[in-house]
């Protein structure tokens, strides 16, 4: 606060200067030049100084921020990778650190960061920043959150938090079967009693989804039935290409996903397939 307060200073003394300076050389013969000069200078700093900490909103009765206070370590931290922005396990810390004091707008900015230098191949940035970005309002587990889980998923299929977390994405995208897949491996990690009970009632929200979209579901006829065979062998030619600009960004193998549906529909894709 101490440097605002000088550049707020230095700042209000150079408009002072342009504007005094002008008034003072035009009337260096005036004997009251030089004390109207001063008058309007004191009048002019004096009540800054004395409006300012009423009508702004920072809190001038605060306590100074000590050394050691997790605040002012995350601040040496980010001023650091200022210095040094290609520290991936630096921004990591950085990202978990502003987690911690709940600036998850600032953790997923650091998070991003590491996953831009990982080249999206780093299974605890893409969860970071999941997590960091649905704490802060930011997505949602059916938006770039969810897919950052999937990502993660994808790098390290065997993490508790991404199988957990895309189990929920996977729920809020319609897609049963896939979550419950996700949450039986849970179970078989041998989770606490209580994360246990948690799981499980999950697993029975979902098989009560798919006993209601079952029932729902109008039964086949015999000509759908004869033809079923039929749209199986069905096949779509596809052109896939990339903008210049994603391109140089993709590291050689990175995945991608191509999902088909129908336009303006929303729930899950006809169909999707994986490419390298």
């Amino acid at each position: 606060m101490s440097g605002f307060v000088f550049v707020a200073l230095a700042l209000t003394l150079a408009v002072l200067a342009a504007v005094l300076w002008p008034l003072v050389k035009r009337n260096q013969a005036l004997p009251a030049a030089w004390p109207a000069a001063g008058a309007l200078l004191l009048l002019v700093v004096g009540g800054a100084a004395a409006l300012y900490p009423t009508w702004s909103n920072w809190d001038w009765r605060q306590p100074a921020v000590a050394p050691d206070s997790p605040a002012a370590m995350v601040g040496r931290l980010a001023r650091r990778l200022e210095k040094q922005p290609d520290d991936l396990q630096g921004w990591l810390l950085l990202g978990k650190s502003y987690a911690v004091i709940e600036q998850f707008p600032l953790s997923a900015r650091a998070y991003q960061q590491a996953d831009t230098l990982a080249k999206g191949q780093n299974a605890e940035a893409l969860m970071g920043l999941g997590d960091a970005l649905i704490n802060a309002g930011r997505s949602d587990f059916g938006g770039r959150a969810g897919r950052a889980f999937e990502q993660a998923l994808a790098l390290d299929p065997n993490s508790v938090k991404a199988l957990f977390y895309s189990a929920i994405a996977a729920t809020e995208r319609n897609e049963v079967a896939v979550a419950q897949e996700r949450y039986a491996r849970l179970l078989q990690g041998n989770p606490p009693p209580e994360v246990r009970r948690v799981i499980e009632e999950q697993i029975r929200a979902l098989q009560g989804m798919a006993t209601m979209a079952a029932s729902a579901a109008p039964a086949p006829s015999a000509t759908a039935a004869a033809a079923a065979p039929a749209a199986a062998a069905v096949t779509v030619p596809l052109r896939v290409t990339l903008s210049a600009t994603v391109a140089a960004q993709a590291a050689t193998g990175a995945p991608l996903f191509v999902l088909a549906r129908v336009p303006g529909q929303r729930g899950p894709p006809l169909a999707a397939k994986r490419l390298d």
